[in-house]
């Protein structure tokens, strides 16, 4: 992390110092616990939550971002205050657990309501800071729920007390910012960060897109590809869709621009490609690990549902940047890379140990996600390790840059892990006043008034309310909005629960890039100095497949109903259909428009078809005709496969 306040200073000195020692004490008590759990998640909540606010103030505070517009001596006085807070509350919280947990449990003392009020306080001014929509969002439900008598209609309570609301917020464990959503950061998520923080600090993502280039280097029209792949394994291991933009785009956008490719079609192929975070198991986006939680099932029974969806949005992606890289095939040029050595390919064997590892304990030994984490960190964490100090030992280049992974990994999980502890908390003062209102319940009734017992107009429904969430909400809050609110009418009218939760989780996805507020799309087109908006909608066209997502999960729901032989008819079905749509937005079929136009509405009609018609035989007929328009395509343009870029021009044209 760059570091922007005068690097001379003693005070920064004595900013960094203490957010590493803080951040050490930060992972050791947390490796501790994966190890013996011991205590229980709420303990480890009440002890470490407060700790997560100091990290955050300290970060903020040492890269000049925590309030730039006062003195350096109001920031440090600031920060103090906080740290002092915190600090005050977690010895508190910690020590008295028992007694607010059992013993004052219902009729808590004040000094418990003051100190859970005050990380109430400090977790909302994350929120102010970091998420203002969520900190807006917050504040209106917490005067709805003591003010709910003077709203009309429907929505009107008798209101809360302040007392209520507050114990709401803060000590009571189901609720408020030491409920389940922070424990599930703490515990099962942070081990997941403890192996994406070891690949970081060790070069992994660097050595995965070193690879990518080296594919690109064998043939230009490779290249959008590559970036592709890059991207998409980055994304397996990082579970986000805007940090792996940031990750992965300042290198494939640059390269993709200097081979030729037009800068909006480079970064809305890394915004596709980006977004894949969310979905590529086995760690998938926080939504992921939230269905889990909602379902009360382990997380691997997400991941192994997910990995079908995952495939139907690849290869849609894939298929999209392909027939759009061939309109640029005689502007390609062949990139130049750097050349593999043998800690790129140890990195590289780590990344595919990490996914493999973490696969085979979950699903072959049966082991709980947390320990299959803390065991491929062990291992994986231990080989990377090695091989750093082998490379030290053979060309030794001083102690500073012999501990520079160790000190990046530290910061790196520490960071994570304390970011999204206190995002996860912040959703929880809005989940607990969703909860003590009975929102979702009377949100739930208008949705079936709405649409009455008419499943596809209830889905029209849902997914305006998850888009219009979306727009101003990152994914994890959109995805626990829409669960609670959609959730339980879909399930009254006899949809499956993991159909149901799917489908907001495609949701949530998608509003990482519902316009216009697409977090992703504008890292990209910043980063291709392009238009944001033409990026934005360039990127839409080639995410096609989530749109097929959301539609096929209610058509075949076999894909996520249970692993195995119908979920691969229901994967092929939805992946043929996902082709079809795709050629038919970004092939060409002929020269004439006149003659174009009707092939390729003819050809989404019959991939339609293949989606949503209730019998498998007529579906599997419509998927035979969508073959043979994509093998009339390829044949039409087999001149393009093999010919160079400089005379491939006439032939891209047509294609």
């Amino acid at each position: 992390m760059t570091v922007t306040a005068p690097t001379g200073s003693r005070a920064l000195v004595v900013v960094q110092s203490l957010y590493f020692l803080i951040a050490v004490f930060f992972f050791a008590y947390l490796f501790a616990y994966y190890w013996t759990s011991e205590g229980g998640p709420v303990l480890l909540a009440f002890a470490l939550v407060p700790v997560t606010f100091v990290l955050f103030t300290l970060d903020a505070l040492r890269t000049n971002q925590f309030y730039p517009k006062l003195p350096a001596l109001a920031n440090y006085l600031i920060a103090a205050v906080y740290i002092g807070i915190s600090a005050a509350v977690a010895v508190y919280m910690f020590t008295e657990y028992f007694e607010i947990g059992t013993v004052r449990a219902g009729i808590w003392n004040t000094t418990d309501l003051v100190m859970g009020a005050l990380m109430v306080v400090l977790v909302m001014e994350y929120a102010r800071k970091r998420y203002l929509a969520l900190f807006i969002l917050n504040i209106l439900l917490i005067l709805y729920a003591v003010y709910g008598n003077v709203v009309p209609g429907m929505f009107f309570h008798p209101g809360l007390s302040w007392t209520r609301v507050t114990s709401a917020m803060s000590v009571e464990a189901s609720t408020g910012v030491f409920s389940n959503l922070p424990q599930l950061a703490l515990t099962l998520i942070g081990s997941f960060i403890l192996v994406l923080s070891a690949l970081r600090a060790f070069g992994c993502v660097d050595s995965i897109l070193k690879g990518a280039s080296r594919i690109a280097v064998r043939s230009p029209h490779a290249l959008p590809q590559a970036a592709l792949l890059g991207s998409v394994g980055v994304a397996a291991v990082s579970g986000s869709g805007a940090a792996n933009a940031i990750t992965t785009g300042t290198a494939t956008i640059p390269a993709m621009i200097g081979a030729g490719m037009p800068r909006v079609t480079a970064a809305s192929i890394e915004t596709a490609s980006s977004l894949g975070g969310q979905l590529m198991p086995p760690i998938m986006g926080i939504s992921a690990f939230l269905m889990a939680e909602f379902l009360g099932r382990s997380y691997f029974d997400v991941v192994a549902r997910g990995y079908a969806p995952a495939i139907v949005y690849l290869v849609g992606v894939s298929v999209s940047v392909y027939l759009l890289s061939t309109r640029y095939r005689s502007r390609l040029t062949t990139v130049e890379a750097d050349a593999m050595v043998w800690t790129d390919w140890t990195n590289i064997g780590a990344f595919v140990a990490v996914v493999g590892g973490l696969i085979a304990l979950m699903a072959v030994l049966n082991l709980p996600p947390m320990f299959a984490a803390l065991y491929v960190f062990f291992a994986v964490g231990g080989a990377l390790a090695l091989a750093h100090i082998s490379v030290s030992v053979k060309a030794p280049k001083g102690w500073r840059a012999f501990l520079a992974p160790f000190g990046r990994f530290v910061d790196s999980f520490a960071g994570m892990t304390a970011d999204l502890t206190l995002l996860l908390a912040t959703l929880s003062i809005m989940t607990g006043a969703f909860v003590i209102t009975g929102v979702p319940t009377k949100i739930g009734a208008l949705l079936l008034d709405a649409a009455g017992v008419n499943l596809v107009a209830m889905v029209v429904v849902a997914f305006f309310f998850g888009a219009l969430l979306g727009t101003g909400l990152p994914p994890a809050p959109t995805y626990i909005i829409t669960a609670l609110v959609i959730a339980p009418p879909m399930i009254k009218v006899g949809v499956d629960p993991w159909v149901v939760h799917f489908f907001a989780f495609f949701l949530a996805v998608w509003g990482e890039l519902t316009p216009p507020t697409s977090l992703v799309a504008a890292v990209t087109a910043k980063i291709a100095e392009a238009s944001f908006m033409r990026t934005l909608m360039h990127s839409i066209m080639l995410c096609v497949s989530l749109f097929v997502l959301m539609g096929g999960v209610f058509s075949r729901p076999e894909l996520v109903l249970e692993p195995g032989v119908a979920q691969i008819g229901a994967l092929l079905l939805i992946l043929t259909a996902t082709i079809g749509i795709s050629f038919s937005i970004q092939a060409r079929f002929s020269l004439l428009r006149m003659v174009d136009v009707p092939v390729r509405l003819a050809l989404a009609v019959i991939a339609l078809v293949v989606l949503f018609h209730p019998s498998r035989e007529v579906a599997a007929l419509a998927c035979v005709v969508v073959a043979a328009f994509v093998g009339y395509w390829i044949w039409r343009c087999r001149d393009l496969m093999h010919a160079p870029a400089a005379k491939g021009a006439a032939t891209a044209s047509k294609c």
